[in-house]
């Protein structure tokens, strides 16, 4: 029904229908909301209530445990695939087994403070036999907040949130325990490409053009030369490259989902094509890249499904009736590099993720501007780039105290 307003235009009211509610025990009908901006948008909100109701998920049941109150939240899960999987495990290995009989009107704040000490302090199976960290603890906290939002309210199964009075680890805690992965400078990393980008010499060897010495060495480069973080760089797609200017448009991005990959559309960072600019020598690996994908291509023939990727899965042992052409198995990239930086004698906890890291913290303490390192980064602010990275601390701190120390003349005291 439209309801008149003063001074600023109407709105649209929705009430449901009368219907038994089994949290008061009794028939009830009550407001959905007062303040749509049309008709049409009431009506959906009308249709979307039904449809809830018909499924019998609309209003929960006094007797409603955790453990069911979890699965009923992350099977309307609205987000993305992967961080729907990501809350899976934390429901199904920590959560359920030990708060998962509660009933949902009987958790407190008290009992989530004991179960998140309890993560913190007993050994964990699921974690090498180590207490959960702070920042593991604070996810399994948000999951069980956000599945109690949706009890929480006016006419719901909860007048108040038990989540929101309890005390999961602060943000300070977590980042104490955070641990400090290695970084190169730049003179590590120009030792790398050298290295990386040296053909192997053996008599069917070409340079690495058709011979597999080199198949990676234009991906390994890419993640060194650039910010992005490794499913950004498999999605790379040959018609998003625009040659002239250097940019790259990130527009897909390959993610594991279980035991098992896909290419999808990248969402992290809104509905607008993500864009980073690369420098003409990068271009020119890309290029070489391009013409070893064609020998790819000739050589396998119908193997070959075309996708455009710029790193898609080569036939260097593809299996009988296997495919070439599509998206990389990131597991498998990720076990590709485990050997090439045990064969270079790189840090042993090198990830392939510390490039970006890496990449990022070079520019700042080359005083690149930050605006622009933040922007390659896909970062919401420079202050947030300037304070996750660029950590040299040394360096930085005796750089400070020599220029402080010359302009206030201490040399000069003795």
């Amino acid at each position: 029904m439209e309801i008149p307003r003063k001074g600023r235009p109407n709105t649209w009211g929705v009430r449901t229908p009368q219907h038994f509610n089994p949290a008061i025990g009794r028939k009830d009908r009550y407001w959905i909301g007062r303040e749509y901006k049309n008709k049409t948008e009431a009506e959906k909100a009308l249709s979307k209530w039904i449809a809830d109701f018909d499924e019998g998920d609309l209003t929960p049941r006094s007797d409603m445990t955790l453990g069911q109150l979890m699965d009923r939240w992350l099977k309307k899960h609205r987000g993305e695939d992967t961080t729907r999987q990501g809350y899976e495990p934390k429901v199904r290995l920590h959560i359920k087994p030990h708060l998962g009989s509660l009933k949902v009107v009987e958790v407190t704040d008290d009992r989530l403070d004991d179960f998140y000490r309890m993560l913190e302090t007993t050994p964990s199976p699921t974690n090498n036999g180590k207490p959960l960290g702070p920042k593991s603890v604070r996810h399994i906290h948000n999951a069980i907040s956000a599945a109690f939002e949706t009890v929480t309210g006016p006419r719901k199964l909860l007048k108040v949130n038990p989540a929101h009075t309890a005390n999961p680890p602060t943000e300070r805690q977590i980042k104490a325990k955070e641990p400090t992965f290695p970084t190169l400078n730049d003179a590590e990393t120009a030792h790398f490409l050298g290295e990386i980008w040296k053909s192997c010499g053996n008599r069917a060897c070409d340079a690495g053009l058709t011979h597999h010495c080199l198949r990676d060495a234009p991906l390994w480069t890419s993640y060194a030369a650039t910010s992005c973080r490794r499913s950004e760089v498999l999605g790379w797609m040959w018609d998003l490259i625009d040659w002239d200017t250097g940019a790259i448009k990130l527009r897909w991005v390959v993610v594991e989902e279980g035991n098992t990959f896909r290419l999808r559309k990248l969402t992290k960072d809104g509905d607008d094509d993500a864009v980073i600019y690369v420098d003409p020598a990068l271009l020119k690996v890309l290029r070489w890249q391009w013409e070893r994908q064609q020998q790819e291509k000739a050589r396998l023939g119908s193997a070959w499904v075309e996708h455009g990727l710029v790193f898609a899965r080569d036939g260097f042992k593809l299996f009988k009736e296997g495919r070439a052409g599509g998206p990389q198995d990131p597991e498998k990239v990720s076990a590709r590099w485990r050997t090439a930086r045990n064969r270079l004698h790189l840090p042993e906890d090198f990830r392939l993720h510390d490039w970006r890291g890496s990449k990022i913290t070079n520019d700042l303490d080359n005083k690149e501007n930050p605006v622009e390192v933040s922007a390659n980064a896909r970062h919401h602010s420079p202050g947030y780039t300037m304070a996750r990275y660029g950590r040299r601390r040394p360096e930085g701190a005796i750089k400070l105290a020599a220029s402080s120390a010359g302009r206030i003349g201490l040399a000069t005291l003795v």
